[in-house]
């Protein structure tokens, strides 16, 4: 395990400065009859930006025209780092289609359009890996810990980067983002624990692959659309080893106070969730899933004067907003607020 040392900082915002999401009586509220307009507007004066790429394997692939969808998301985001004030990029995992040389040569050459441009980080998918055994020897060569020492943001990792966190700030807010590998096992969820444990003083995100869709493993096709969905009681990878989200949830998410927002993919035919749960000392947690086609991505703009982060689902390939699909027809499941408040 490589680890740099960082210096902390206190977060030096009041929550009317800054979303605190320490307050144990905070209440997020889904903002619904959200407008939906054909392109994101450019972040005003004192906000900031993420953008969340859900699943890619569609597009790792050596065909051009699939490859081009990905290649519209990482240019995009490049070409609007500024105007949309984007401090940081996260990946939910299954890069790839399948964990084979040939996919995660054309992956590295994409995402190397990012590397330097933006931080980020890249939690690993069950198909980023051999399954059941838990294997991810591929995506460490291809993005192993070498590749992000140098950079300050980079806080450290385990496994050679398969499990990572990253440190960033914007707007007076300091945060911290860990990206943990699908179904990772108990030694990883410890390393997680001491980890959040040494940065209190920021606000923590977590992005893993697998945790939200169907709570029980489906049986059907159909099960995967329609039957009960929450935080999973299954699992893909690391055989006896590995952790449901349900357990990941129980052994690390719900300790931590400073937790607010777990970011996940995984469940194409689920597409787009998300919820408010609490942890154990009451704060507030936004579970988020997205898992789209098309070059969809995720945009969340923090508004910490507003005490809000807006959420829009767009296409740089098709360059329009998400209003509704075939499998979440509801627009306010693709652009939403969450508000936060005393």
């Amino acid at each position: 395990m490589q680890k740099k040392r960082v210096k902390k900082r206190s977060v030096s915002r009041t929550f009317p400065q800054c979303i605190s999401l320490l307050v144990t009586s905070a209440l997020v509220v889904l903002v619904a009859g959200t407008s939906h307009s054909e392109e994101i507007p450019a972040a005003p004066p004192g906000t900031f930006s993420i953008v969340v790429l859900p699943d890619s394997q569609a597009y790792t692939t050596e065909r051009d025209e699939d490859r081009h969808l990905f290649r519209a998301e990482i240019q995009w985001v490049i070409d609007h780092r500024e105007s949309q004030k984007i401090v940081f990029v996260s990946h939910v995992g299954d890069v790839v289609p399948d964990d084979a040389e040939i996919y995660w040569n054309v992956a590295a050459q994409e995402m190397e359009l990012l590397h330097g441009k933006v931080p980020y980080g890249i939690s690993v998918g069950n198909h980023d890996m051999q399954c059941p055994s838990g294997d991810s020897s591929l995506f460490q060569a291809t993005f192993p810990a070498s590749k992000f020492e140098d950079f300050a943001w980079y806080g450290g990792q385990l496994k050679n980067n398969a499990n990572s966190y990253q440190l960033f700030s914007a707007e007076g807010c300091n945060f911290i983002i860990l990206h943990l590998e699908c179904n990772a096992p108990d030694p990883v969820l410890e390393w997680a624990n001491k980890i959040l444990r040494d940065h209190l003083d920021r606000r923590a995100i977590v992005t893993t692959h697998m945790y939200l869709g169907p709570l029980e493993k489906p049986k059907t096709g159909d099960d995967y659309f329609h039957a009960p969905k929450g935080r999973m009681l299954w699992k893909k990878c690391h055989r006896s080893e590995g952790n449901t989200p349900q357990q990941l949830w129980d052994k690390c998410l719900r300790k931590h106070p400073h937790i607010f927002m777990v970011l996940c993919g995984d469940q194409s035919r689920t597409q787009a969730m998300h919820r408010k749960v609490e942890g154990d000392a009451g704060n507030v947690v936004h579970e988020v899933l997205s898992d789209y086609r098309q070059g969809y991505l995720r945009l969340m703009r923090f508004e910490p004067a507003k005490n809000r982060i807006h959420v829009w689902t767009y296409s740089p390939y098709l360059k329009q907003l998400c209003g509704g699909t075939s499998i979440v027809t509801d627009p306010n499941a693709h652009e939403f607020t969450l508000s936060l408040n005393d």
